[in-house]
């Protein structure tokens, strides 16, 4: 097989680290990871600390990496406005490529992670299921500019956009980790002898949505960046089932042995506020492996999702048609995770 090199940036994010962990386990492909603060080398993979705000910088930082043949975006840095969202990420983006144009001669593709921002999921109420051809909508919106970008620069090289729902896996220090926030809400509750209650705004209980494995989305990532049927092209991806939180929620908590409650609408991020000192005691009462609560803690990415009193879902056919056929069955994705959790003791 033709030897292929990823430059992952974000590697360290619930997206980036499942993608990094498939990539290795492909024969034909060599893989660098790029986030803000670097790691050691692991399993074979060299971690490159790269400040992407830092034009200059970034471009000295990636000035070797001349192998490099897929550059996979999948960093993401948060703001609490709409308009302070669009400079840095796109910022990051172009600095990015343009180090990786400089440096890699033989660069083949660049692959963009984005979301369901796309579709304005995020302001309301929006047209389900969405699909990729919908309209966009007012700016600013950080995920269109970036597609934008991408198309005006491609040529010597191909691009391909990913849009999933809500990505879940295992991923410590993240964010958007909505299974760390149910896994850690339950066994806080089960601690104090409490049901576990869904917290979410009235309706939210009732609605449809979809969700995204980590897994699911690294192999689609993967296929999108190397299949030629997918070149500049966006596509949705999800597991390929649908559900309601007035099922799944009792399904989890019983995944987690934890007795389920009525639903009872709450800000986790404010529940949570005080609740430091009961995770160390958990952590030191069960022999967990010590991590630090602001590592678990993506309340507010939490009270985001269960906001949602209106269906959350896009149209997944497209991804199909082009022959990428994969699927996930939710709830045994939230099972799996919830066991890796325990396996590697960050949850009781």
């Amino acid at each position: 097989m033709e030897k292929k090199t990823a430059l992952v940036v974000g590697a360290r994010g619930v997206i980036g680290g499942r993608l990094v962990e498939h990539l290795t386990s492909l024969p034909d492909w060599d893989v660098i990871g790029v986030s803000r603060r670097g790691a050691a080398e692991r399993d074979g993979v060299r971690h490159v600390a790269v400040d992407l705000l830092d034009a200059p910088s970034a471009r000295a930082a990636l000035a070797d990496e001349r192998d490099v043949t897929h550059l996979f975006y999948a960093a993401y840095q948060d703001h609490p406005t709409r308009a302070a969202l669009l400079g840095p990420n796109q910022a990051m983006l172009e600095n990015a490529v343009d180090a990786v144009e400089a440096a890699a001669p033989g660069l083949r593709h660049v692959s963009l992670m984005q979301g369901y921002k796309v579709y304005g999921a995020h302001l309301g109420p929006f047209p389900t299921p969405a699909r990729e051809e919908d309209a966009g909508h007012l700016p600013p919106e950080f995920n269109l500019s970036q597609q934008a970008f991408l198309e005006r620069r491609a040529g010597p090289w191909t691009w391909s956009a990913l849009r999933p729902s809500v990505v879940c896996g295992t991923a410590l220090g993240n964010p958007m980790n909505l299974v760390l926030v149910i896994a850690v809400y339950a066994a806080m509750s089960r601690e104090l002898g409490i049901p576990l209650r869904f917290p979410g705004v009235p309706g939210a209980y009732d609605t449809l949505l979809e969700m995204t494995d980590a897994g699911l989305l690294a192999r689609a990532t993967v296929w999108a960046a190397t299949e030629p049927a997918a070149a500049n092209e966006a596509f949705n991806v999800t597991n390929g089932d649908l559900f309601r939180w007035n099922d799944m929620w009792p399904r989890l908590a019983a995944m987690l042995d934890v007795p389920v409650g009525s639903p009872l609408p709450m800000s986790l991020a404010e529940a949570m506020a005080d609740k430091e000192a009961l995770w160390d005691r958990m952590v030191a009462e069960h022999g967990l492996r010590p991590t630090p609560f602001a590592q678990v803690s993506s309340w507010a990415f939490g009270d985001a999702v269960f906001s949602w009193n209106y269906d959350f879902l896009a149209d997944g056919s497209k991804l199909r048609r082009a022959g990428f056929t994969e699927h996930v069955r939710t709830e045994g994705m939230f099972e799996d995770l919830f066991t890796q959790l325990r396996r590697d003791r960050i949850v009781p």
